[in-house]
């Protein structure tokens, strides 16, 4: 798994191609560009795409030795103005000079982009440089001046850090980890190194969406995964068809699945009750405890919807530090086949 970073809305230029091929989808069966396209790249296009349309973005020469091994799936930060704008994951990619400048036409000293590659997915995003640089371990002034491409412990620490979760850790299981077939329909936990999440297929089948959780809520889970290590306690995450469960701990004392919202309002305490009860059939083992975290305690009436169904409530009570208000043990017992789906 590679994180590409991508200047892309700096230059006057920049902000140009931004608007005609991340801004809106590009039909690449119009004339001009099915023109410029060899038959195998139209094929993997219309693969990916079947629609006829997407969006597009690239690089010069220049990067052609970092962007080597990029591929399907990869990632895509697209930065500018001090902070990452845009999330992307990649779709075709191949090398079309011809293509590329009917797309992006250089102005008189600029320069041709000759890599071409497409977004399987593209959502907005607000990450600052500051973040970036401690999630990568560079200095805060970093400004990301040119193209780069993250691999290995750089990747995974940006994809961590910020829940970034790529569309194509869908589709992949793990042939030792599959379930058996007189399991109930459950997703093994995907806890593995990035690289066991790929799909590298000719033709290609979107199952799942790029995922790119709120920052406020990516750092809150960040800090209670940071508070269950000074516990001595390890989170992973799971998939299953509803979604990504935020954070997912079975030790010693049990299989505890937790859900985080970046605000306690009554809409946030609703959405995490529905996902909590959407996630805990597909647990891997049997979940013995559902919670909520919050930056804040919620009203009390929302408390008391969570422990109606069984669910602890925990909330940030200073940084590092949190408060646990558990469901009575009883309702908890009474929930709990409900939440197994038995």
């Amino acid at each position: 798994m590679r994180v590409l970073i991508s200047p892309s809305y700096g230059s006057p230029e920049t902000r140009r191609h931004w608007a005609d091929t991340l801004a809106q989808q590009v039909d690449f069966t119009d004339d001009q560009y099915t023109e410029a396209l060899s038959p195998q790249q139209r094929e993997l296009l219309l693969a990916l795409h079947p629609d006829g349309k997407a969006r597009f973005w690239g690089a010069t020469p220049s990067h052609d030795k970092k962007m080597e091994g990029v591929e399907t799936g990869d990632v895509v930060l697209f930065t500018g103005g001090n902070q990452v704008r845009a999330v992307g994951e990649v779709g075709a990619i191949f090398r079309n000079r011809e293509l590329a400048d009917r797309l992006w036409p250089p102005s008189e000293d600029g320069k041709s982009w000759h890599t071409v590659y497409t977004l399987l997915d593209f959502t907005d995003a607000a990450i600052s440089y500051t973040d970036l640089n401690m999630a990568i371990g560079y200095k805060p002034a970093h400004n990301f001046p040119g193209q780069m491409v993250l691999r290995g412990d750089k990747a995974w620490s940006v994809l961590e850090e910020f829940m970034i979760t790529p569309g194509t850790a869908w589709t992949r299981q793990s042939p030792d980890a599959m379930p058996q077939s007189d399991e109930r329909d459950r997703q093994v936990v995907r806890s593995a190194a990035l690289e066991e999440m790929r799909t590298l297929r000719t033709s290609y089948r979107r199952s799942r969406r790029l995922i790119v959780v709120d920052r406020n809520e990516s750092s809150l889970v960040a800090e209670f995964r940071q508070h269950l290590i000074a516990e001595g306690r390890s989170a992973s995450r799971f998939f299953c068809p509803g979604g990504v469960s935020d954070l997912y701990v079975t030790d010693g004392s049990g299989t505890e699945l937790i859900e985080a919202k970046s605000k306690p309002d009554h809409k946030y305490v609703r959405q995490a009750l529905g996902q909590l009860l959407d996630y805990a059939p597909h647990s891997p083992q049997g979940a013995d405890r559902l919670s909520a975290l919050f930056p804040h305690r919620p009203a009390p009436e929302d408390v008391d919807l969570l422990h109606r169904y069984g669910v602890d409530c925990v909330h940030r009570v200073a940084a590092g530090v949190f408060e646990k208000s558990p469901a009575a043990a009883a309702r908890r017992e009474h929930m709990r086949q409900i939440w197994w789906g038995s």
